[in-house]
């Protein structure tokens, strides 16, 4: 299995960060505190892109380096690469009201 290089901070996270472009249907190691999944890859993910490790349900939070980022609007298979057009981001938004 060639090597490429991701991010994965928390094991509390659903997505893992590209560090090298990675091409579709490869398989690839994802490492955090001594333990290791094994992601393959459905499409091309981009250097500091997002993909998921696992499936990520409708409306679930999507989280990255151990924080809530944003929530899924579709299911996302694990190995799918997670961006605009899958999540909407939670960050920074006048229009919700957070009780």
């Amino acid at each position: 299995m060639e090597e490429y290089k991701t991010l994965y901070l928390s094991e509390k996270d659903n997505v893992a960060v590209a560090l090298s472009e990675i091409p579709a249907n490869v398989s690839v190691a994802i490492r955090n505190n001594g333990k290791e999944i094994i992601v393959q890859v459905l499409e091309p993910i981009r250097f500091g892109h997002k993909f998921a490790v696992r499936l990520i349900k409708k409306s679930e939070d999507i989280k990255k380096y151990g924080e809530v980022i944003g929530a899924a609007v579709m299911d996302i298979e694990a190995g799918a690469h997670v961006h605009v057009h899958n999540l909407e981001g939670k960050r920074g938004r006048g229009d919700k009201i957070v009780n």
